[in-house]
């Protein structure tokens, strides 16, 4: 599965980037506004930063809107991936985009319908929200499970691509049910590395090191 950090904050994404870990970034207008920069300075940095996909997400709900402003972000940089809401109008815009060649993300995904939908549409990445339907007491997981499903039925390439994580069960639960790809937030990337045998392990280990008085260098 692929690793995608959903974030704005560029010092982030450097940092993460070094691990070798992120393999692409997302983006939307709530990041954006937390990070409080501008948005199309935001967008170059990050994709001058990274090799791969940078979704930056289209403002306009109308579908001449969404082809003007996607048709703009598409020309800030060859990594740039469009991000358009599973609507009527983002779909269609979607058909535009990907029948240019220009890569594509459907957000706001919460059904197996919508993302059916994505999938005929030619939807480079649909994103179905984990955490918000988990939020309203129904299975964001069963969801991703159902997408694959489907996906697979028929050929689909369209890749489904896990949004709105908000722990790290979230992660290793849409890696079992067939999620391509998973945006996660920086502080849930660092706990995929935590567990407290690993600690415990290591501590031990430290001391043991240090009782023998050697010195590798």
């Amino acid at each position: 599965m692929k690793f995608f950090v959903d974030t704005a904050e560029v010092a982030e994404i450097k940092e993460l980037n070094e691990s070798g870990l992120l393999d692409g970034v997302t983006t939307n207008p709530s990041l954006i506004a937390k990070s409080g920069r501008d948005f199309i300075e935001v967008v170059k940095e990050i994709c001058d930063l990274i090799e791969g996909p940078v979704s930056a997400e289209v403002a306009a709900t109308d579908f001449d809107g969404m082809v003007k402003e996607g048709d703009y972000l598409a020309s800030l940089a060859d990594n740039v991936v469009i991000k358009l809401p599973l609507t009527m109008d983002g779909l269609k815009a979607c058909r535009y985009f990907t029948d240019k060649g220009v890569k594509t993300n459907v957000t706001l995904c919460f059904s197996v319908n919508q993302a059916l939908l994505a999938a005929k549409a030619g939807a480079t990445y649909v994103s179905p929200f984990i955490g918000r339907l988990d939020d309203i007491n129904l299975d964001g997981m069963q969801l991703i499970e159902d997408i694959r499903t489907v996906y697979d039925n028929y050929g689909f390439e369209t890749q489904i691509l896990a949004a709105s994580i908000r722990s790290a069960n979230h992660v290793s639960d849409s890696a079992l049910a067939g999620a391509d790809v998973a945006t996660i937030p920086p502080a849930v990337i660092r706990k995929l590395a935590e567990h407290p045998l690993t600690e415990k392990g290591l501590d031990a280990f430290v001391k043991d090191w240090k009782s023998t008085g050697q010195s590798i260098l």
